[in-house]
């Protein structure tokens, strides 16, 4: 490619919406263009470099057997709502009438659509197992986009579906596409980690998350100091907090007038006290219509996944003030746990709040809390309707397994999950096995974040003057950069030519620009490898080469540069074989 005929418009200017690199230098780089919020658009370098990823990720597929199809991206709402996955998204999903009035879905994921495929055509056990896929859009309605594509409304997806007729083949399937995944982010030259996940609104019975660390991920990662354990916070278990010592008696509960003052912050303001001596319960609501009162120390945080588990995988949510208030006969804010047991149809204690010697909690009363009270004296810790267990996120100070927990930032860029049975059962997908007895077949589920893989390799591989590509999956392996006239424009076509024909894939920056506009350039486009056609290189017969992630340039001989060159590329792909 001839930069002077590349539609790749660079720009020096940050971006004023842009908070992380990414974002930055995918703009300025000139890789795409914002068309409305979480929406883009890519120009051709940026395409290329998805087509890249889409490229290594379908070998990695194929190679383990999967098979690709393309479903719709819209989706009849009646498949979702036979899933019930309809409530699980919530306004997260985009939905639309169309002009017969049948309510339809913009895909933010295919397990209904492929399941219903699979339903129509399977019969057999002999028909399985297999494992189809798809590189596509998808949608998600999101509140509030941000980061650029690594949270966007509209973003592409490689989402793989397999089918078993026993949990040893889904396990066998499931390590098959494990370990593909860990090929495509080698070969994609980003670092990676993986940690165990919730399946969160997927369901199923395992899951484990491909996550690049980095600063500006959304997803925090728990890991123990040594490494040998790491998970996502919503995953992540700690070991038991140790019981407060026993020190003289806990006076009775007291009553203390405290108006207007709801949140941990203030009570702990108005009390001269600390958060971890606060006792908090918030009231959730199930699918169901039940409702659980969740107990938590004040300085902890309530982990959904952990919950929704006791609530035995139903989808939950922080009730409603009206909700609050008939169950607690109070304000938001002032609910406690004395007397509420009885008023709910689960009490979920949090470990470390049962085992407090005393503690502030709200009164039910609005405008009151009380003080000095007492786990298993003025609440109980036992009983039909009530668990104690770990609901909460893992903090500063946890260990596991005796082992202290540390935490990073870091980016999902894939994910592999064991559904079982969920979708084929309320789908009505089945088959029949050896014996002629109907049966339900497990499923696995695998996706992997196509601009995510881009935004991670940019996040994790950036500097002052721009990105730093690895070369599996760069615009271009090569930028040629002549300054001069004639004679150095004539070098450069003839190395662009030579390189071009030798396998290479190079941009020649033919462009009439000063030599500083075209280096600028090369590097905020991060191409991996730069060559350096100039009157006083070339007068000695040579030309300058420059590694984009090295600072120092080399000088090669003329005659030697192509050979030179296509070492060059071939040992930094090496670094990314496997």
């Amino acid at each position: 490619m001839r930069y002077s005929k590349a539609f790749m418009p660079t720009v020096k200017e940050v971006p004023s919406d842009a908070e992380v690199a990414s974002h930055k230098l995918m703009i300025r780089a000139g890789l795409m263009r914002r068309l409305s919020s979480g929406t883009y658009t890519y120009l051709p370098a940026g395409w290329k470099i998805l087509q890249k990823i889409m490229n290594i990720v379908r070998e990695e597929m194929n190679r383990c057997g999967a098979q690709e199809i393309l479903l719709p991206s819209v989706q009849p709402m009646e498949l979702w709502q036979q899933s019930g996955r309809d409530v699980d998204y919530g306004e997260t999903m985009c939905r639309f009438k169309d002009r017969h009035g049948r309510w339809n879905v913009l895909a933010p994921t295919a397990e209904e659509v492929v399941t219903n495929l699979v339903a129509g055509e399977l019969n057999s056990y002999k028909q399985l197992p297999f494992n189809i896929y798809q590189i596509s859009f998808k949608f998600r309605d999101e509140f509030r986009p941000r980061f650029g594509v690594l949270r966007s409304r509209e973003f592409i997806m490689k989402d793989a579906y397999s089918f078993h007729d026993t949990p040893e083949s889904l396990d066998e399937g499931y390590q098959i596409m494990y370990e593909a995944y860990k090929r495509v982010f080698i070969r994609c030259g980003v670092p990676f980690v993986i940690v165990l996940a919730e399946s969160g609104e997927m369901g199923g019975s395992g899951s484990h998350q491909f996550t690049v660390p980095c600063e500006s991920g959304e997803d925090l990662i728990v890991h123990t100091e040594d490494g040998d354990f790491a998970a996502n916070i919503e995953k992540a278990p700690v070991d038991p907090i140790k019981a407060e010592p026993s020190g003289e008696p806990v006076e009775q509960i007291q009553e203390v007038h405290t108006p207007g003052v709801g949140t941990i912050a203030d009570v702990c303001d108005f009390l001269k006290t600390s958060p971890e001596k606060m006792i908090k319960t918030l009231i959730y609501t199930t699918a169901e219509g039940k409702s659980a009162a969740v107990l938590l120390r004040g300085d902890h945080e309530a982990n959904e996944e952990k919950i929704t588990q006791q609530l035995g995988g139903i989808q939950n949510e922080l009730a409603q003030p009206e909700k609050i208030k008939e169950i607690t006969g109070a304000d938001v804010g002032f609910a406690g746990p004395a007397g509420i047991e009885d008023k709910v149809d689960i009490m979920i204690i949090d470990q470390a709040v049962s085992v407090m010697a005393a503690g502030i909690t709200g009164a039910n009363k609005t405008d009151y809390h009380l003080k000095n009270v007492v786990p298993g004296r003025d609440f109980p810790l036992k009983g039909e309707k009530i668990a104690v267990t770990d609901v909460r996120n893992a903090v500063e100070g946890d260990t596991w397994q005796g082992k202290k927990l540390l935490f990073k930032r870091g980016i999902e860029v894939g994910q592999v999950f064991k559904l079982g049975s969920k979708y084929c059962r309320k789908l009505g997908c089945n088959f029949l096995d050896v014996n002629g007895k109907e049966q339900t077949p497990l499923m696995g589920c695998y996706g992997i974040g196509i601009n995510r893989i881009l935004a991670s390799a940019i996040e994790t591989g950036n500097d002052d003057n721009g990105i730093i590509w690895p070369v599996s999956i760069a615009p271009y392996e090569v930028i040629i950069v002549p300054v001069g006239k004639e004679e150095e424009n004539a070098a450069s076509e003839d190395i662009y030519n030579k390189l071009t024909q030798a396998g290479i894939d190079c941009l020649l920056d033919d462009r009439n620009a000063r030599g500083g506009v075209k280096f600028n350039d090369a590097d905020l486009l991060g191409i991996p490898l730069r060559i350096t056609v100039g009157r006083k290189s070339l007068a000695e017969n040579k030309v300058e080469v420059k590694l984009r992630r090295e600072s120092d340039a080399v000088k090669v001989e003329v005659s030697e540069i192509i050979e030179y060159t296509v070492k060059a590329i071939d040992s930094l792909k090496s670094e990314l074989s496997v």
